[in-house]
């Protein structure tokens, strides 16, 4: 039997099983109770969040033969229709992809075969994915259908940008907006998932994958199937084939680099840029890397917030840098690698743009502090406001800010 990947093994087969979307799972289970179902969903979402997933628990739901909807909106998962729902094969549930069917001519397709009754089920249900991709044609013969359909018949649109989908088609649907899950939530629900499969992770590890899903459940469970196979599925899965997998082996490396530009040491700068280089070519990805590490000191510095992304000793690296700098200092630095991005991205020799990023950031610590350069020229010239004004206009460090 060929593998199953786990994002496909653990896939919520009801409502009980969706995770993160409360909202969603208690208003449509409301609905299915209390024979109030809408007749047309639309379900809005980044990739990968449960889209079609959730269309389908919704079809599951309505027309399982084992259930009774006066007491529990749960499938049973075992009737006939259930199973040949879950494996996209039942009669009357018709799933159609619009990036593959935009044309006018296909939903006029649609439209006649809603007409007929089920075979087997209570309700014909038709799920529209990446509905977006439909052209205005295909659309407007799609809106009559939307706002008057045969008893028998439930629409659920799904896609990813709900700006492309024209008013006249949200005006006749229930709107759903999928949200993305937090760090913690993934993590925990990661952590479930490897108990089931019989396997243990360091805490950092799920946090790393969780974190670089970005609230996509389907990306994160890839993720863990390609560290899982990178680690030679072994019992335990550490931080280090994940940082490895995902790019972030330097982490180390780029807080040592943020901490010597902090000092304005140029030369160990470069030497440790070059040797993060070896290993991770990626300029924009070591960029951001940086970004990220300046909000962490400054979270560190404001309100002492220990973000669950760094191992130990890289906290307390942190929390010493953070005592050392000041906040303006790491707010230029901010902004100035920020500004860097475009031309670092855009440049015919992105090594040569990021080394002249680093001279920037390096001279511009070494430059004096602007609030003591006033105040000390206002001691010395308190009514020579024309000195103050030429100084704010040239003073490179407030050029940055």
């Amino acid at each position: 039997m060929s593998y199953l990947v786990l994002a496909r093994k653990y896939r919520p087969q009801n409502f009980s099983e969706l995770v993160g979307q409360e909202v969603l799972t208690t208003t449509l289970s409301n609905a299915i109770l209390h024979n109030r179902l809408h007749h047309a969903y639309i379900l809005c979402g980044i990739r990968g969040i449960g889209k079609t997933t959730t269309a389908r628990i919704v079809a599951k739901t309505i027309n399982c033969l084992n259930i009774d909807l006066q007491t529990t909106a749960i499938a049973c998962g075992k009737c006939k229709n259930c199973l040949d729902i879950a494996k996209s094969q039942h009669q009357d549930i018709i799933e159609i992809n619009a990036a593959d069917h935009t044309g006018v001519g296909d939903i006029r397709d649609l439209i006649a075969t809603a007409a007929y009754a089920p075979i087997f089920a209570k309700y014909k249900v038709y799920i529209i994915d990446e509905v977006h991709m439909l052209t205005d044609q295909a659309f407007n013969c799609l809106l009559k259908l939307l706002e008057e359909p045969p008893h028998h018949v439930k629409f659920i649109l799904a896609t990813t940008e709900i700006r492309d989908v024209p008013q006249t088609i949200l005006s006749r649907c229930q709107r759903f907006n999928l949200r993305r899950l937090d760090n913690s939530e993934m993590a925990n629900h990661l952590h479930k998932i490897l108990q089931y499969e019989n396997f243990t992770a360091e805490d950092l590890a799920l946090n790393l994958i969780a974190k670089a899903s970005e609230g996509s459940v389907r990306d994160a469970l890839s993720m863990l199937d390609q560290a899982l196979a990178i680690n030679s599925y072994k019992h335990f899965l550490p931080a280090k084939v994940v940082e490895e997998m995902l790019g972030f082996c330097n982490k180390e490396q780029n807080i040592s680099l943020l901490d010597s530009l902090l000092q304005g040491d140029l030369e160990q700068s470069l030497n440790i840029f070059t040797q993060i280089q070896q290993s991770n070519s990626d300029l924009l990805l070591i960029s951001k890397d940086l970004l990220e590490i300046i909000h962490q000191i400054c979270l560190i510095k404001l309100t002492a917030k220990q973000n669950i992304d760094y191992s130990e000793s890289q906290s307390i690296t942190l929390k010493q840098i953070a005592s050392k700098i000041e906040l303006p200092n790491l707010l230029r630095c901010w902004h100035l690698i920020t500004k860097s991005l475009f031309e670092i991205s855009n440049s015919i020799s992105p090594r040569l743009s990021f080394e002249i990023m680093l001279i920037k950031i390096c001279h511009l610590i070494s430059l004096p502090d602007l609030k003591k350069v006033l105040l000390d020229v206002n001691n010395q010239a308190p009514n020579n406001s024309e000195l103050v004004s030429t100084i704010l206009q040239n003073f490179e460090g407030a050029k940055i800010v």
